[in-house]
């Protein structure tokens, strides 16, 4: 029997006096649901025509606008944080331009999971910060999941925040289905009173989604060069869930690690 060994590190590389006077804030992205869709004149069925036709983001390749629930051929495709999804086909990308605070610490919270292949890799992408997320579990009885993936914002102010699909299947149109993003400024870890321990409490963390049920999954150190979870590096195999008092049973404060 295989033996998984979790460790979380504590780290000392996220602090700085620089940033200890930004707090967080999140939901700064356009149509972050995807609810808000193409005008029909710009869809040949579910695939989206033009770069610019899906409100508040750029697309690049075959992206398609995508309804939860049973699809034609037989597929069904489960949309947690709302009705509608973008499914990423081969090589496609679906990007946009937010305003951040320079030098800042986030964490992106976003739904994903794969619709085809068994090896489907979402490459997740921040100027010049980019991370592979693989798809190849579900850890979520309702077919998706949620993820977080953390960086540091440049000094220009602006990050350009994109997801793209790294694969290239027989099906032109398989690849990762995106159903919600947030994005959260995270605050330095700091010690508390009588802890020296920074972020003991796992209280700063990312965005959680208020209909998610199953937390969010943190990916293993190899695949963050910032983590999403100030003041610690997750060395795992596996991704590390980060989940809260609402819907799990938390010995102390508002949020643990599972």
């Amino acid at each position: 029997m295989a033996l998984l060994f979790l460790f979380l590190s504590f780290s000392t590389l996220l602090s700085g006096p620089a940033l200890a006077a930004r707090g967080p804030h999140h939901g700064i992205f356009k149509n972050a649901n995807f609810e808000d869709p193409p005008n029909p004149s710009h869809l040949n069925k579910t695939v989206i025509l033009g770069s610019h036709s899906l409100p508040g983001w750029a697309i690049q390749g075959h992206v398609e606008y995508i309804s939860g629930g049973p699809q034609p051929g037989g597929m069904f495709f489960p949309v947690a944080h709302g009705v509608h999804a973008i499914r990423l086909g081969n090589e496609a990308t679906i990007s946009q331009s937010i305003r951040v605070k320079p030098g800042a610490l986030y964490a992106l919270t976003f739904g994903a999971s794969r619709t085809c292949a068994q090896d489907e890799v979402l490459r997740v992408t921040v100027p010049p910060a980019s991370g592979d997320l693989p798809l190849q579990t579900l850890y979520n009885s309702y077919g998706g999941d949620t993820y977080a993936w953390g960086f540091r914002a440049a000094a220009s102010g602006v990050a350009r925040v994109i997801f793209h699909n790294v694969g290239v299947q027989e099906d032109p149109a398989c690849g990762p289905l995106l159903d919600a993003v947030a994005i959260k400024e995270l605050l330095p870890p700091l010690p508390s009173k009588g802890n020296l321990v920074k972020n003991g409490g796992f209280e700063e963390g990312p965005a959680l989604f208020k209909n998610g049920t199953a937390g969010v999954l943190l990916p293993p150190k190899q695949e963050d060069e910032v983590s999403p979870l100030p003041g610690w590096i997750i060395e795992s195999l596996k991704a590390v869930k980060y989940v809260d008092s609402a819907h799990f049973s938390v010995p102390y404060g508002r949020a643990a690690v599972s």
